[in-house]
């Protein structure tokens, strides 16, 4: 069986954040970088049970975990 495919917006959506182009734009910019060594579930902009999310996410290469590595490149790309 496929995984779904989920959109980066989706995610957003997902985790209670705003999910328009222009929304994710600003949270990856006043978020971002991230230190190198820090996990994405780690960063300090998010709530307990959006960590917990993106953390299962990518331990249990759930079908959410191409689109949250995606999001965990884009929080350590350096601006």
């Amino acid at each position: 069986m496929e995984k779904p495919v989920h959109y980066f917006s989706e995610l957003f959506e997902q985790l209670g954040l705003a999910s328009d182009a222009a929304s994710i734009e600003r949270f990856i910019q006043r978020h971002a970088p991230l230190p190198e060594v820090m996990p994405l579930a780690e960063a300090p902009c998010w709530n307990e049970g959006q960590a917990e999310f993106l953390k299962e996410a990518i331990e249990e290469d759930a079908d959410w975990a191409e689109v949250v590595d995606h999001l965990d490149a884009s929080m350590h790309k350096s601006a």
